[in-house]
Formats: structure tokens, C-alpha cells, sequence
């Protein structure tokens, strides 16, 4: 599409912004998932700060946040059934429980 519409003056800016500070992981149940429980998600002014700042300078692809920016970069090298196993496990209960359960047993043996 970015190709397509260029002879017409038209940039296209992908915005890839990666878990955000917003109701999304409520109003769509995922609370108790690993990517719902992660204090560390990007505020949505910054997430769009960066997004209107690409779209003026006719950036083709932008990730907001320096995780979401690793996760990109590393998606590029992975190979696609690895990611598609990461992918599948962030909206997954069970996979945050086993993580947190896994945490608190290392920390009790330190």
C-alpha cells in the first residue's frame, strides 16, 4: 500500500506499539495473561508522540518503546516458528502462572 500510493503524495507509517497503558488488557479479558500482568508497558502519549513524529517524517516503520523496539529487531532474526511460539503464549493465563510460580520458587532458594 505504501508503494501504491506514493506517486500520489501519500505516506504510510506503520505504527508498531507494543503492549500500552490503556484498558485494552481489561475490556478484552487478559488481566491475568503475562503481557496483561507486565508493569513495564509504554504510555500512550509517548506511544503516540512517537507515531505522529514518524508519520510526519514519512518513516515507513516505527516501534514505540525500547522493548517493543528489541522485540521488533529480534522478530526480523528469529526464525518464524520460535515467534509464532512467543506470540501464541503472551495471551495465554496458564503461561503467566507457571512464569510467576517459577519466580517466587527462585526466589525462595536464594
Amino acid at each position: 500500500m505504501r508503494n501504491e500510493l506514493k506517486d500520489f503524495g501519500v505516506t504510510v507509517s506503520c505504527l508498531m506499539p507494543g503492549p500500552t497503558d490503556t484498558r485494552f488488557f481489561e475490556r478484552a479479558d487478559m488481566l491475568d495473561t503475562k503481557v496483561g500482568q507486565d508493569g513495564k508497558i509504554a504510555d500512550p502519549a509517548e506511544v503516540a508522540r512517537v507515531g505522529f513524529e514518524a508519520m510526519l517524517n514519512g518513516e515507513a516503520d516505527v516501534a514505540a518503546g525500547c522493548k517493543n523496539k528489541l522485540q521488533v529487531a529480534m522478530a526480523r532474526v528469529m526464525p518464524a516458528q520460535v515467534l509464532a511460539e512467543q506470540h501464541r503464549k503472551m495471551p495465554n493465563p496458564e503461561a503467566a502462572t507457571a512464569e510467576r510460580g517459577t519466580m517466587e520458587f527462585m526466589r525462595s532458594i536464594e
